[in-house]
């Protein structure tokens, strides 16, 4: 079997026979008449119009059957096959075809529709028209993408080659179109806020640092947008939302990619159990768009959006879950046992609700499959959120599990100016003592608040785990076109 060095030598031959014949292989213009999807459709009507058409697209299949080749075209829309017959165009049209198509390149054709004898739909072609000359070979030609790693970086040859991807791709854009559509219904504006910030805050995790040149100060990528958007509630825009990337320093797993994108919304006038609601209707409507149902399988399991979500305690779960009798007055000794016993990394500088969240993950989470509003969370826990009412030692905050996986998270949001700046203090104590991730004071958030901030709810979902969730995809990097990865 030749080699691919060996292969793309033949094809520069292929194209150096193009150029001498005068003909430009990567020309400007392109005449489409018709997608493919459209011909397929309507192709009795265009069949007896009997019109030349003009139709373009990448040659996946090539069958030449002596003074007949029939091909395969594919236009990202839909496939359709065209036949060149040696008896219909002039032998050095045919010979040219022969002599220097390949598998992979993409053409201009035209012709007029028939139905071949074998019923098949398809274009004479009458004339064709180099587009692209493709200098390697598509992949099943050299042994296939075998190494994972090397589908998601050469994505574009991934969906390409591989129908199942490309339609997970588009149904991440349908269920993001979606997801707006029923935002801007509510009366949602969407905005635009930094990714380039002063300070990365908003969220518990490590940024990665950049430096402006120009201004000689180092910078961060956003970790998210909470911190701004809220401002915008001070600055009288009741609703907004945005959806956009976010960049954590931290590990690759398969829920976790250092960019990924987050949806955010805040709404005025609301608090966490108004944001239920909405977050009940929006994932229903959701799973209602792809499924055509309220209810899919995954992980070889049914998941039922249909009843109403239940509401479980996030100190129940640990007691019921963890076996821990008392997480609420479990001492950091305790916890770094039970972490142990869970095989749980914990790092010496980690404080308590880190560790009981670390242990959270690995005995509790992973085995709501049902979709489960979490509640009742540590107030260290969330240092954004209002404290409960009934009870300070836990938010007004929940999250929403299903298939063993955070998909939302929301809370109502702390507008108490002193009390921000109380917690805030408290993660620079935890920052100071080695957590990476705790957030650090944000005077000029403080300040806005300081102005006053209307009670609000405000909600974050993971894009990239709701697609894994709505397509049963079990990596997230199966879900994000160019995911990131280690250089070759």
């Amino acid at each position: 079997m030749a080699s691919l060095e060996e292969l793309r030598e033949q094809r520069l031959l292929k194209l150096k026979k193009l150029t001498e014949a005068g003909i430009n292989p990567y020309p400007v213009l392109a005449v489409q008449d018709k997608t493919l999807a459209e011909v397929v459709s309507a192709f009795e009507d265009l069949e007896k119009e009997a019109a030349k058409l003009s139709l373009t697209g990448r040659v996946m299949a090539l069958r030449p059957q002596g003074g007949v080749v029939f091909l395969d075209l594919f236009d990202g829309t839909g496939s359709f096959q065209g036949v060149l017959k040696k008896e219909e165009v002039a032998e050095d049209v045919f010979n040219l075809f022969v002599d220097t198509v390949d598998i992979g390149d993409i053409l201009g054709v035209s012709g007029n529709l028939f139905v071949t004898k074998r019923g098949e739909k398809s274009i004479g072609v009458k004339e064709w028209k180099m587009l692209s000359k493709s200098l390697r070979p598509l992949p099943e030609k050299w042994h296939g993408l075998q190494d994972v790693e090397e589908r998601f970086r050469k994505r574009y040859l991934d969906t390409l080659m591989n129908e199942e991807v490309r339609n997970r791709f588009i149904t991440r854009s349908r269920i993001i179109k979606e997801i707006r559509s029923c935002l801007d219904e509510k009366g949602f504006l969407e905005v635009e806020t930094p990714i380039l910030q002063h300070q990365a805050g908003g969220a518990s995790a490590e940024p990665f640092t950049t430096h402006h040149n120009a201004l000689d100060i180092n910078l961060y990528l956003r970790i998210a947008p909470e911190l701004y958007l809220k401002k915008l509630l001070v600055g009288g825009f009741p609703k907004v939302y945005e959806i956009g990337r976010n960049f954590r320093n931290e590990g690759i797993d398969v829920t976790h990619n250092p960019e990924f994108t987050m949806l955010e919304y805040y709404e005025s006038w609301s608090n966490a159990d108004k944001q239920k609601e909405f977050v009940e209707e929006m994932l229903k409507r959701l799973v209602k768009a792809v499924h055509g149902k309220l209810s899919f399988e995954l992980k070889g399991e049914t998941v039922d959006f249909s009843k109403k979500i239940k509401s479980v305690s996030y100190i129940d779960l640990l007691k019921r879950q963890a076996l821990m009798e008392n997480p609420e007055t479990a001492t950091r000794e305790e916890w770094h046992l039970k972490a142990k016993q869970l095989g749980v990394s914990v790092a010496p500088s980690d404080p308590i609700h880190k560790i009981m969240d670390l242990v959270y993950k690995k005995a509790c989470r992973p085995k709501l499959t049902q979709p489960t509003f979490v509640v009742d969370y540590p107030t260290d826990y969330l240092p954004l959120a209002k404290k409960n009412e009934k009870d300070p030692s836990v938010v007004d905050a929940f999250q929403l599990v299903v298939g063993g996986i955070e998909i939302v998270k929301a809370f109502s949001e702390l507008n108490d100016p002193i009390d921000q700046a109380e917690r805030f203090a408290n993660q620079e104590k935890n920052k100071e003592a080695g957590d990476k991730e705790a957030q650090v004071m944000n005077d000029e958030f403080v300040e806005a608040l300081e102005y006053g901030m209307p009670p609000a709810g405000g909600v974050g979902i993971g894009i990239d785990r709701l697609v894994m969730l709505l397509t049963d995809t079990h990596n997230i990097r199966e879900v994000i076109l160019f995911p990131t990865l280690r250089q070759k």
